[in-house]
């Protein structure tokens, strides 16, 4: 849905299929009050579940989040990622989450030649909900992923986009990860092609805010060894701080910030702890 997506935009230098570089920069249809409300219940949903907190990283999942790929391709070349691109995507993802208790495992790949939704499906929009209607596996434990080429006036730029996990009750077809096929490891779009994409993009789907939420006050991304951040960061601005009246420097390591995917290469313990108690919570994966 719209309202609760998050959007990663590119402001592209050119808009073919072939992207060669790119600025990111982000477009978040979550609202202020959207977010307090969502976390509000957050509290009381997680309080009901008996969520340990103290114990959160004492152990890992009871088992690997099963990950369904949908290559869809504009034809048999356009958009047809490669089997070992899966499998470097995988291996990208697992590494990235390797210190927060949660992993994933490739469990089907189905691919798709639909230039309808390989061009225009986006978020809300009735080429992507026919995509996942046709393609999604499995249930709110399940990590669907979509790989597109965001082409259509109305999708050209974007790399990718998530739902979040308490999403599922209302909407459970919605769920799962949509990214640019290029942004996989290998792919065309030059500093966005390492699969880190799809990192943050999951990063949303277990729970988390960018690390720029907010701004310099108030909760920010609900996360408290996060150091606040007033906007997303670009390329690897080592010391950038734009928050100085609080403590640490922008966190531009973080897979949850904006920063060229060399640059990202951490998710905090806090993190690592919500992300736990939101999967556990929304999506009944045990912890």
């Amino acid at each position: 849905m719209v309202s609760s997506a998050i959007l990663h935009l590119t402001l592209a230098l050119s808009v073919t299929t072939v992207f060669t570089s790119a600025q990111r920069t982000c477009a978040s249809y979550l609202n202020p009050a959207d977010i307090t409300a969502a976390e509000a219940q957050f509290l009381v949903d997680s309080a009901l579940q008996g969520f340990d907190t103290a114990n959160a990283l004492s152990g890992r999942a009871s088992a690997p989040i099963n990950v369904y790929f949908h290559v869809v391709s504009q034809n048999a070349t356009i958009g047809n990622v490669s089997d070992a691109q899966i499998k470097d995507q995988m291996k990208v993802l697992n590494n990235a989450f390797s210190d927060t208790g949660l992993s994933y495992v490739l469990a089907g790949t189905t691919r798709t030649i639909n230039s309808d939704w390989f061009n225009n499906a986006g978020p809300d929009d009735s080429q992507q909900t026919a995509m996942k209607k046709a393609l999604r596996h499995g249930g709110k434990v399940d990590l669907n992923i979509y790989t597109v080429g965001f082409t259509s006036s109305d999708t050209a730029g974007l790399l990718g986009y998530s739902t979040f996990p308490w999403e599922y009750s209302s909407a459970p077809t919605d769920d799962g990860v949509v990214v640019l096929f290029s942004s996989l490891p290998g792919g065309s779009i030059k500093n966005y092609n390492l699969g880190h994409t799809v990192s943050h993009e999951v990063g949303h789907w277990v729970g988390l805010y960018h690390t720029f939420e907010g701004g310099c006050s108030g909760s920010g991304d609900y996360v408290s060894d996060t150091p606040a951040e007033a906007s997303p960061a670009s390329g690897c601005p080592s010391g950038r701080d734009t928050c100085t009246g609080s403590s640490g420097v922008d966190p531009i390591h973080n897979y949850m910030d904006y920063s060229y995917d060399s640059c990202m290469t951490e998710f905090t313990t806090g993190q690592a702890t919500r992300m736990r108690m939101q999967v556990q919570t929304y999506r009944g994966i045990t912890v």
